[in-house]
């Protein structure tokens, strides 16, 4: 039983890491993009 939620313990801390670090590979591909769209209407003008 201690195996069990030693696993379910070391699962959910793998998981929340996971999940924090596609939310930082998210935000910066939306800076990217941004900066991307910024620089072709400044092109444009």
């Amino acid at each position: 039983m201690r195996k069990l939620i030693t696993l379910g313990v070391v699962a959910v801390a793998l998981a929340t890491a996971a999940c924090n670090t596609v939310a930082g590979i998210g935000r910066d591909l939306s800076a990217a993009g941004q900066a991307v769209s910024t620089s072709s209407e400044r092109a444009k003008n």
